[in-house]
């Protein structure tokens, strides 16, 4: 295959655009939202997040199943298609829910977030098969995840700025048209990838991934250092408002740590190609550990300390998104399996990164409730657990996964 142009990294990439644009206000802004709506307790939107988010992820694998049978017919782009209505209905209705009583809106909230998280599914592991499909050479693959998840990172500022200061209502209507716009630029301009004889798809396809050696020690990196992003940003809202007394200026303190995650992109991705994404990763993570622990101190007020921690944290985001994504391309190419088993490799990774959503939300919020956290009120005994669990907890947790990332064979890929 020729080597991928400008026009070519652009076109496939934009699509990240409104993934992240949904993605953000479900993990961060839902669980506040209904909690103030309907006055559903922590320990309830914990429990529906939870079982949500384990349903949701149990189909990746089935997803990733039916998108390697399927796309010699269907194409990648086939299930995009399929994925565009799943989500627009999925998000309107999330956010804007009728005058429900308190366990009607309970399941209102759960049943709208299933339908969202299949088409949020089934639209992410096709485009990220796809890009994984196009290429093996290393400066291309971590350049291709790179303006992926940098166009993401755009869709995340957007999310935040416009929810802060206009509302879900014109969030809801700019998703709609840039998840069509975007859509249609990857499907008619995006290039496809080489044709592939295609490998029997049986149900034993779904756990293949697992076999390979390489995979197993990425899962695991996966999964510990998914586990510690993913806890902080469920507690953001609650930290910055209950901790810090800065709620108003919580959608800054994400737009200064999204837009450094994506000026950062370019470094690591110029980087990697030079020492390779498992050798830079593993110096990012030490790098995000030690930018993020000193959150453990701060106090009410803390603007400016908590804005600089936002902001070094965000660059070292950057090497978070545009490198594991990366390495799966070539852990999947090294095994033989490019243009043929994608969607079972993404379906698996997938589900690691759900489950560690879900476990943030399902275990951090109800165990912060039993420490003596109350959201919108401020104890000492509460405000020290949510300090602990916001940023220690975290860090500890990036620690592991950089070791484990220094002893995985990840190096050679």
């Amino acid at each position: 295959m020729s080597r991928l142009t400008a026009k070519s990294f652009f076109a496939y990439g934009l699509f990240g655009l409104p993934l992240a644009l949904v993605a953000l206000p479900i993990y961060v802004y839902v669980p506040q939202f209904y909690a103030e709506r309907f006055g559903l307790s922590l320990t309830l939107i914990g429990a529906a997040l939870l079982a949500a988010r384990v349903f949701d992820a149990f189909i990746d694998p089935l997803i990733g199943l039916w998108i390697d049978r399927a796309k010699n017919r269907k194409g990648y782009g086939g299930f995009i298609l399929i994925s565009l209505p799943l989500l627009s209905l999925g998000f309107l209705a999330l956010f804007h829910p009728p005058a429900l009583l308190h366990d009607a809106a309970l399941l209102w909230f759960l049943c709208t977030l299933l339908l969202v998280y299949a088409g949020f599914s089934l639209a992410s592991i096709a485009h990220q098969s796809w890009g994984a499909a196009l290429t093996q050479e290393l400066g291309e693959r971590s350049r291709l995840t790179a303006t992926r998840e940098a166009c993401g990172l755009i869709g995340v500022v957007l999310a935040a700025s416009l929810t802060g200061l206009l509302g879900f209502d014109w969030l809801i209507g700019i998703f709609v048209v840039t998840l069509s716009i975007s859509a249609i630029i990857l499907l008619k301009l995006a290039p496809r990838p080489p044709t592939c004889i295609a490998l029997h798809a049986g149900w034993s396809a779904m756990i293949e991934p697992f076999h390979n050696r390489r995979f197993r020690w990425l899962f695991t990196v996966l999964i510990v250092n998914g586990i510690a992003a993913s806890i902080p940003a469920t507690l953001f809202l609650f930290f910055a408002k209950d901790q810090l007394q800065l709620a108003q200026h919580a959608g800054l303190f994400l737009v200064l740590y999204f837009i450094a995650a994506a000026c950062s992109m370019p470094l690591w991705v110029a980087l990697a190609k030079r020492h390779g994404e498992a050798r830079i990763w593993l110096i990012a993570m030490l790098l995000s550990a030690a930018a993020f622990i000193w959150a453990y101190g701060l106090s009410s007020g803390a603007a400016l300390p908590f804005a600089v921690i936002c902001v070094l944290s965000g660059l070292t985001l950057g090497a978070d998104l545009a490198l594991p994504p990366a390495l799966l391309a070539a852990v999947i190419g090294r095994a033989g399996h490019s243009g043929q088993r994608e969607g079972a490799y993404f379906g698996a990774w997938n589900w690691a990164t759900k489950m560690n959503l879900a476990l943030a939300a399902g275990i951090s919020l109800p165990l912060l409730e039993q420490l003596g956290y109350i959201p919108g009120t401020v104890n000492s005994d509460g405000a020290h657990a949510l300090s602990v669990a916001y940023a220690l907890l975290p860090c500890l947790l990036k620690l592991v996964a950089a070791s484990i990332l220094w002893r995985a064979p990840l190096h050679d890929v």
